[in-house]
Parts: structure tokens; sequence; C-alpha cells
């Protein structure tokens, strides 16, 4: 993707095997983050801030969605072992 292309209908399949739609979060704004990895130092700092944050970012009509190469088995892990609460996009 490019800066300024639209997203796709169609984001990806999170960690549970659910299709993910852009629709899903119609009449929401959608803080999409895009990572390179799974439980890197980083990557974890930017997935626990957003959970840190989430209940704010709800309360403000922001929906949270992370997106990297790894794999569903891999995220659930990810979600699991630093309690995100929101999806993550397999994109494989």
């Amino acid at each position: 993707m490019e800066i300024g292309q639209r997203l796709p209908e169609n984001l990806g399949i999170d960690q549970d095997g659910n299709e993910i739609k852009l629709s899903d979060f119609a009449g929401k704004k959608l803080v999409l983050y895009v990572y390179p990895k799974d439980s890197t130092p980083g990557c974890t700092t930017e997935s626990c801030n957003l959970r840190d944050n989430y209940n704010t970012l709800l309360q403000k009509n922001y929906a949270v969605v992370g997106v990297s190469i790894q794999s569903q088995a891999s995220h659930k892990k990810f979600i699991e072992k630093y309690q995100l609460p929101f999806p993550l996009i397999a994109d494989t």
C-alpha cells in the first residue's frame, strides 16, 4: 500500500480465523497499525501502548487493529501474553 491509497474491504484474517472487513468499523475511526513482528521489543511496546490506551480510544470512537506477517497462532500467543484487547491480522 501507498500513502493515500484506500484500504481494501477485506483486511484479512485475525488470530481466531475471523475475516476482518473494513465495513466492520463503519461509523468509527480506525487505528490500523502495521508492525514487523510479534514479541519484539519495539512492537511489544507499541502494542502495549495501544492496549493501555484502548479504553480512551474506544471512548473517542476509535477501533484498533494490528497487522503483521506472523501466523494466526503467533498472533494468538502475542495477544494472550500481553492481554491485547484488539484483533491482529495475519498478513501472510
